[in-house]
């Protein structure tokens, strides 16, 4: 009988192991999976990359796609027209309302505009009104669009001053205006001051007190129900994507 008990107390245990033991087939996947496609404004290139790599990290499952960045009006365009993205990140509030309607957003960074001049600022710019003075007398001052947000900020804060200002040339997104700039075709601009910092020592921003007056909201959407499109959007939420946001000189809305 006692050897009986042992036989059927081994056939239990033997039962049991193999119901705790799954094939690896069997066995739940880790992390998120699907494709993203994130369209984002210009000036949050440093950042989105960024974030966009830690996301990868985090979900191996997941075909992060390269980000696509463009002036926000553009963007909204095309997915008004029907192009495909999961996440849309503008630089202003009234264009995301182009694209996504009553829609809800969540706003999660801030940003404003600066004077960008060359290294050195040889020509002694200090002011909003030194640029305007400078368009006057003929020099190169460049914009962007006012239908895109840095333009509309920039026209903002212009229009509160009483200041003419005549660029030689308005440009469709941000990136457009710095790198006229860095390459001599433009002696100064306005842009995003996070843009500033992101090209080093290519280029000196001058702070202006008259920028406070069109601080630009930075909204986020995910566009599809996807859970990689909900993973990036509670990423740049986080408390680790606010501090890559402030890395770049965003500032918390």
């Amino acid at each position: 009988m006692r050897a009986r008990a042992l036989v059927g107390a081994a056939a239990v245990l033997l039962a049991l192991t193999a119901c705790s033991t799954k094939s690896p087939a069997s066995q739940a996947p880790t992390g998120l999976t699907g494709e993203l496609t994130v369209f984002a404004a210009a000036s949050l290139q440093g950042a989105f990359d960024e974030l966009a790599a830690e996301l990868a990290q985090q979900n191996p499952g997941i075909t992060v796609n390269p980000v696509t960045y463009d002036g926000s009006s553009t963007l909204a365009t095309q997915l008004v027209g029907g192009a495909s993205a999961d996440v849309f990140a503008s630089a202003d509030e009234a264009t995301m309302a182009e694209v996504v309607g009553e829609e809800e957003s969540t706003v999660f960074a801030t940003n404003t505009v600066e004077i960008v001049v060359a290294p050195g600022n040889p020509l002694g710019i200090s002011s909003l009104a030194d640029l305007a003075a400078l368009s006057s007398s003929g020099g190169k001052v460049i914009l962007c669009a006012a239908e895109v947000p840095c333009g509309s900020a920039s026209h903002t804060v212009l229009d509160g001053t009483g200041l003419t200002l005549t660029p030689v040339s308005e440009e469709q997104n941000v990136k457009a205006v710095l790198t006229k700039v860095q390459t001599g075709d433009a002696d100064a601009g306005l842009v995003y001051r996070t843009d500033v910092l992101a090209a080093g020592d290519t280029v000196e921003g001058v702070e202006f007190p008259e920028s406070a007056s069109a601080v630009n909201a930075y909204p986020i959407v995910a566009l599809t129900r996807t859970d990689a499109a909900q993973a990036f959007v509670d990423l740049v939420l986080s408390d680790e994507g606010q501090r890559i946001l402030a890395e770049h000189g965003f500032t918390a809305p």
